[in-house]
């Protein structure tokens, strides 16, 4: 009975053997089960290639005393005979032997054919049960993901997905659009500030020019003066400010653009 107790608190204690330990084990078994029969193979060749030799030999011994001698008397033909019957049997002996052997030898090839097979088995087993293994564990992972994946909030998430998106969408549109607008008004106000500073740099080189060309000094007082002259200045007035009103004119709409 403390016997018994013993044994199961032994089996109890006991690491659990996993399969990949099993197929180590089995796989170190096969293989000295395997080198094992091998080196016996080897040592039955050896003894195989001994007998062929000896069968050899001794049948061309009995060959030579039985072909060599036949012109001598009768008597010494038979006993020549008698030493010849000798190797003969023994040759048979021999090559009985010799069969059997190789019947070992063949027994033991399909042997370790078969431990060869085994072993292939026993790990095609191994990875078997690795698949299952993997495919439990898969299974337990999707399933997991499956509850947490309900169909209804996923489809809820997708839509709200879609909605943020599209949103977002429209409001880079609009920022780009406004964004656009604003770098052509800023062009707008450039290109019209230049084009007004270039007039006015045009009408401030003309009206340069025509104040150099203005008379200089005091303007006299009043005398009387020839007709002819009176006429040529009042000429010359009214053609400057028809000129000074062009200009203004021409300003005006520059500032209205």
């Amino acid at each position: 009975m403390n016997i018994f107790k013993k044994v199961i608190a032994m089996n109890i204690f006991r690491k659990k053997t996993t399969p990949k330990d099993a197929l180590r084990t089995s796989k170190r078994e096969m293989a000295v089960a395997t080198r094992g029969i091998e080196r016996e193979i080897s040592s039955l060749q050896l003894e195989e290639k001994r007998l062929v030799a000896e069968i050899k030999k001794t049948a061309k011994t009995g060959n030579e005393a039985s072909t060599n001698f036949h012109f001598l008397p009768t008597n010494l033909i038979h006993y020549i005979s008698s030493k010849w019957l000798i190797p003969f049997l023994f040759n048979i002996i021999l090559a009985r032997q010799l069969v059997r052997l190789r019947q070992q030898i063949t027994n033991l090839q399909g042997s370790r054919a078969q431990i060869r097979g085994v072993t292939t088995h026993t790990q095609a087993l191994y990875a078997s049960t690795s698949i299952s293994s993997g495919m439990k564990g898969a299974t337990k992972a999707m399933t997991a993901m499956n509850k947490q994946m309900a169909p209804t909030k996923q489809a809820k998430v997708i839509k709200d997905f879609q909605k943020q998106s599209a949103q977002l969408d429209m409001t880079i549109e609009m920022m780009s659009e406004a964004i656009d607008e604003t770098l052509d008004k800023d062009e707008a106000e450039e290109e019209t500030e230049d084009l007004t500073n270039q007039v006015l740099d045009e009408i401030g080189v003309g009206v340069a020019s025509q104040l150099s060309s203005a008379p200089k000094g005091r303007i006299a007082t009043k005398t009387a003066a020839p007709p002819a002259t009176t006429a040529t200045t009042t000429n010359n007035n009214s053609s400057e400010s028809s000129e000074v009103d062009e200009l203004e004119r021409r300003l005006a709409s520059l500032r209205r653009i």
